[in-house]
C-alpha cells in the first residue's frame, strides 16, 4: 500500500504529533508512505529525521507524488483543498476540529469529493452530519497516545497547554491567579504535574488530555466537543464551564479529595489503554484505507 500525506501546518501541534505516530506506524507495519509539508515546517524535520520521504507542499508536488499514490490522506483544512483540486488519487480527510462546515457550494464540492472523513471525535461527526453530510462517509478515528512505563509523580506544579490558539482561553487561565506551568513539551512536563487543566471554546477530541491521562495526570476540562467523550465527569476527570469560578471549584475538588483523584487517575489511564492507544488510531486508520481501497 502507498499512501501519500499531506499536512500544511506551520507548527507542531497536536495534529502534527499525531501525523508524526502515523507515518511512523504505517511504515512499521509495512506501508510505504511519503508527506509533503510546509517547506521549513517542525513537521518536515521531524519526518526527515525519521528517514520518511518528505516534499515540500505545493499544486506540482501533490499533482506529481499522487501518481505515485494508491490513496492520499490530508490532514487539514488546506490539504484538503490541495488533493481536491490536484490529487490523481483518491484521497480521505482527517477532520480534527469542531467548527461548523461552511455551507457553499466550494465547500459542498470540496468534502463530496473525499472517498471518507475521518472524525477525531464523535462530536466533530455530528458537526458533519449537521452540514449535511451523509453518515455513511463519515468514520470516526480517535486520536492515539503511548502510555509511559512511569506514571506521574504528581508531586509537581498545576500544568496546562502553552498554545497560540485563541479557542485555548489563556485569559482565564491568567485570572485563576496559580502557579501554572505553562508547557510545550507535554511528555516532559507530565512526569511530575499533579493537575491539567484545558480550558478551551472549542475542541475536536482533545489529544493533550489524553497523553495527560496516560501519565496518570487528573485532568479538568472545559465542558465542550469532543473533551466529553474521554473526560467522564468524576470518573475519568473533571469537566468545567469555561469561567473561573468553576475552574477554581473543580482544583479545589481535587486538592481536597484524594481518594477522587486515585479513582480518575486510575480510570483514565484505564480508558486509555483501552481504547486511545495509538495502536488503535493505526488499526484503525488502516481499516479505513482498506475500505477506500477495497
Amino acid at each position: 500500500m502507498r499512501v501519500l500525506h499531506i499536512d500544511s501546518g506551520n507548527g507542531l501541534r497536536g495534529g502534527q504529533i499525531q501525523v508524526l505516530r502515523l507515518l511512523a506506524g504505517l511504515e512499521a507495519r509495512g506501508v510505504e508512505v511519503r508527506l509533503l509539508a510546509a517547506a521549513g515546517s517542525p513537521l518536515e524535520r521531524e519526518t526527515a529525521a525519521l528517514g520518511i520521504e518528505t516534499k515540500p507542499l505545493g499544486w506540482s508536488s501533490v499533482w506529481r507524488e499522487s501518481r505515485w499514490a494508491e490513496l492520499v490522506h490530508c490532514h487539514d483544512a488546506h490539504a484538503h483543498t490541495y488533493a481536491w483540486l490536484a490529487s490523481r488519487a483518491p484521497f480521505v480527510v482527517s477532520r480534527r476540529v469542531a467548527f461548523a462546515v461552511k455551507r457553499t457550494p466550494f465547500s459542498a464540492r470540496k468534502y463530496a469529493a473525499a472517498r471518507l472523513l475521518l472524525c477525531v471525535s464523535e462530536a466533530v461527526a455530528e458537526v458533519l452530519r449537521s452540514a449535511g453530510i451523509r453518515a455513511e462517509r463519515l468514520r470516526v478515528v480517535y486520536d492515539g497516545v503511548d502510555v509511559p512505563p512511569r506514571m506521574s509523580s504528581r508531586k509537581g506544579r498545576i500544568a496546562a497547554l502553552d498554545s497560540a490558539d485563541p479557542g485555548k482561553c489563556r485569559p482565564l487561565l491568567e485570572q485563576l491567579a496559580l502557579d501554572i506551568d505553562m508547557v510545550t513539551d507535554l511528555p516532559r512536563a507530565f512526569q511530575s504535574s499533579r493537575l491539567f487543566l484545558y480550558p478551551t471554546g472549542s475542541e475536536g477530541l482533545g489529544s493533550a488530555a489524553l497523553l495527560a491521562m496516560a501519565y496518570g495526570v487528573p485532568v479538568i476540562a472545559s465542558d465542550t466537543g469532543g473533551l466529553r467523550e474521554i473526560v467522564h465527569d468524576r470518573s475519568t476527570g473533571l469537566l468545567a464551564g469555561n469561567t473561573v469560578r468553576k475552574f477554581r471549584e473543580a482544583i479545589g475538588e481535587l486538592e481536597a479529595d484524594p481518594k477522587l483523584v486515585e479513582r480518575i487517575v486510575r480510570n483514565a489511564r484505564a480508558m486509555v489503554e483501552q481504547g486511545f492507544t495509538t495502536k488503535h488510531m493505526l488499526d484503525r486508520t488502516l481499516e479505513c484505507y482498506r475500505e477506500v481501497l477495497g
